[in-house]
């Protein structure tokens, strides 16, 4: 039975000789399941049997087909009939179809891996020029981002207020707490603070209008402060920017403002989450204590009553006694509260 049931029973007649010196003579030939089967034309007796793995056709394409028992030179069978060539080449197909491939397996290995590692790249990638991008960028660019984040949230809010005496009171504000650059108050539509990149605060209006002190504002900062530890200002951004914002600044040095467009309504809807554990009031309470401002006045602008942030009146660092230092003095604060008007 042969490897293909359509060749049962094929034979033909060829060309044989044994030497390449030898006289061609004709012989018979039968397809076996995995040999060549030549035999005698008068005799009928077997004169050889060639492995059809190890069959090598010499003049590939050529007429009549010129076989040869290996690689090596010796035993040449020329075959004109195209039937037993044709069934020849589809056993031989048939036969090195099934046989293992070591070398096709670790192919296959090699460009699955190749095609995981590609994957995992994608996957991996962006978040890494995120991450590097965030760790890398000095700080005065930071700064920088964090102003094209902030003009991004004027186009909601409106244009920052200024004044010479307010902008004064906000430079004090900022160097008398700690990580922040400077301030900007925005006249609508935030209330609160928001830390941006480089250390750039956005402050709401309603921190100034609320209980008459500065410790109100002050808080506000602190608070958001803790609300965005978990998480650097500037990689949230670039996060939200994408990674062919963080590939360009980190290529160029500069992160044009179209990239950051629509951040600020992102930052104004999000509102930095108000400490409520025992954990996180502490560690609220422990910033407070670090810059040397109460934090009963903020307490009270959160809730009148006290009752939501008990925890910031009744352990407060400065209850009863003087903070080190006021945040603003009395002239500052007033021109602070005045810089909308």
């Amino acid at each position: 039975m042969t490897a293909l049931p359509q060749y049962e029973m094929l034979t033909a007649q060829g060309l044989w000789r044994d030497t390449p010196q030898a006289q061609r003579r004709l012989v018979l030939l039968s397809l076996g399941d995995a040999t060549l089967v030549i035999r005698d034309n008068l005799s009928d007796r077997a004169v050889a049997h060639w492995s059809l793995a190890a069959l090598i056709r010499r003049n590939p394409g050529a007429k009549p087909a010129v076989y040869g028992a290996s690689e090596e030179p010796g035993e040449e069978l020329e075959i004109g009939d195209e039937l037993m060539v044709e069934a020849i080449e589809k056993v031989q197909a048939v036969i090195e179809a099934r046989r293992p491939h070591p070398g096709r397996l670790r192919r296959i290995g090699w460009s699955l891996s190749l095609v995981a590692l590609a994957l995992g790249g994608l996957l991996w990638l962006p978040g890494a020029l995120v991450d590097q991008a965030a760790r890398v960028v000095p700080t005065a660019k930071r700064t920088d981002i964090g102003r094209i984040v902030l003009r991004d949230m004027e186009r909601t809010t409106g244009v920052a207020c200024h004044s010479t005496e307010g902008d004064a009171a906000l430079e004090a504000l900022a160097a008398r707490l700690q990580g922040i650059s400077e301030i900007a108050v925005l006249p609508r539509g935030l209330t609160g603070a928001r830390i941006l990149p480089g250390g750039v605060v956005a402050l709401g209006t309603d921190t100034l209008t609320g209980p008459d002190t500065p410790e109100v504002a002050a808080g506000a900062i602190l608070s958001a402060q803790q609300a965005q530890a978990a998480e650097n200002p500037l990689h949230a951004a670039l996060a939200w920017a994408g990674s062919g914002a963080a590939l360009t600044l980190l290529t160029t040095g500069d992160l044009p403002a179209d990239r950051l467009r629509g951040y600020g309504a992102v930052v104004l809807s999000h509102p930095p989450a108000i400490a409520h554990g025992e954990a996180q009031t502490e560690t609220l309470l422990e910033a407070f204590r670090a810059t040397g401002v109460s934090s009963t006045p903020y307490a009270y602008a959160i809730d009148p009553t006290g009752e939501a942030a008990l925890g910031l009146i009744e352990a407060d660092p400065f209850r009863g006694a003087p903070a080190p230092e006021p945040v603003l003095a009395d002239d500052q604060w007033l021109a602070l509260k005045d810089i909308c008007s």
